[in-house]
């Protein structure tokens, strides 16, 4: 009987090591998942969608159910233009964490690159309706570029004056209002929400070419070849600075 207790004690405490190394193995596998991820997410601020998702697929082997590695490999995607596969990660991601409102959000962004409007509305306007969403600006001013592609402006200046109650200064609406008020012909409106938006953002280029566009357009030609030059000052090398030197080029 004695030998039957020590043979049940010593079992016991074997599986309570073992269960003691499986959950410190589990922790450390967690914490080196946690670890490969933030270098992800610092490939991702630069844009170096490559870079960033080849650690996230790299973490998701050591911790699948990780709903914000989803979402960032989601965005290494869509930075891509994978978007079936970003699709994929964001759903994931809502598998894993039903009230994830930013996946929601860029569940919504992939929809809107494949032009799938319903599916992006339904999304935008789930990440609307979560309580927890600290950044409604952001569907608001996606729901905004929506319409604006649908070439419903109405609504679409709409949303992004619902975006600019929230948050004035959000460079993104500003410079999608602007674009509206363009298509619809109030050009005097595009001009007052774009000199806002350069006061507040003086390093976007997109935003002086924007301007500039809309100075040509209601005849300001000095002001124009002004914001023009602007561009080039801010983005040499970029598209939208040649497309400014051909501009200028007309108006010289």
């Amino acid at each position: 009987m004695n030998m039957h207790r020590v043979f049940c004690s010593g079992l016991m405490l074997i599986l309570l090591l073992a269960a003691a190394c499986a959950s410190t193995s589990n922790e450390q596998r967690i914490k080196r998942a946690e670890a490969t991820r933030n270098l992800g997410e610092a490939y991702l601020r630069e844009a170096k969608y490559t870079a960033a998702l080849k650690e996230f697929l790299k973490a998701e082997s050591l911790n699948p159910n990780d709903p914000y590695l989803h979402n960032d490999i989601g965005l290494a995607y869509y930075g891509t233009g994978r978007y079936d596969k970003a699709i994929h990660h964001y759903k994931k991601a809502l598998d894993l964490k039903k009230d994830y409102a930013p996946a929601m959000n860029n569940l919504g962004n992939a929809y809107e690159a494949q032009k799938s409007w319903d599916s992006a509305i339904e999304y935008y306007n789930k990440a609307l309706e979560s309580a927890l969403y600290a950044t409604p600006h952001f569907p608001l001013s996606n729901l905004g570029n929506l319409y604006y592609e649908k070439k419903e402006y109405r609504r679409s200046e709409e949303y992004y004056l619902r975006a600019l109650d929230i948050q004035p200064n959000f460079g993104r609406a500003l410079l999608g209002i602007a674009r509206t008020y363009t298509a619809m012909g109030r050009i005097e409106d595009a001009i007052t929400s774009l000199e806002k938006a350069v006061r507040i953002h003086p390093e976007v280029a997109a935003l002086f070419y924007e301007l500039a566009n809309a100075y040509q357009m209601a005849g300001n030609y000095r002001d124009a070849r002004s914001a023009y030059e602007q561009v080039i000052h801010l983005a040499p090398d970029s598209t939208l600075a040649d497309k400014s030197r051909r501009a200028l080029q007309t108006l010289n």
